[in-house]
């Protein structure tokens, strides 16, 4: 093998190694874990392609709007992956309910349209 080809060969493995890890980290990696309680305000079941599971909680408490002047709700925009998990949600509308969740750096199609990926319900009142 040719000193070039040696170079070319390297620099690919080590272009392939960079995009690897670089895909890992933005889309398979978790960013962040955590709980949250409140309100299920909707849950639905959407996609043209992907069919995903989102959601959205209103949690007790305020905060300020940025734009505008005066107090909003927190709003939670959740996505779920696992079935069983979407089913339970799916009977939960206006209960309180805490949830597990994850947070990736990006969203994937088939993982749904948010960042916030619900993994798991620990309470519903």
């Amino acid at each position: 093998m040719s000193r070039k080809a040696k170079i070319i060969t390297i620099v690919s493995l080590v272009l392939v190694l960079a995009l690897t890890v670089f895909l890992y980290f933005r889309f398979f990696f978790v960013y962040s874990s955590g709980v949250n309680a409140g309100d299920i305000n909707y849950f639905q079941r959407e996609g043209l392609v992907f069919k995903t599971y989102e959601g959205k909680m209103i949690q007790s408490g305020f905060k300020s709007g940025s734009n505008i002047d005066g107090l909003h709700s927190n709003e939670f925009k959740f996505s779920v992956t696992d079935k069983a998990v979407a089913e339970t949600l799916m009977r939960c509308s206006g209960k309180h309910v805490e949830l597990r969740w994850k947070r990736y750096m990006a969203t994937l199609p088939w993982r749904g349209n948010s960042q916030y990926v619900a993994t798991e319900i620990l309470s519903v009142e």
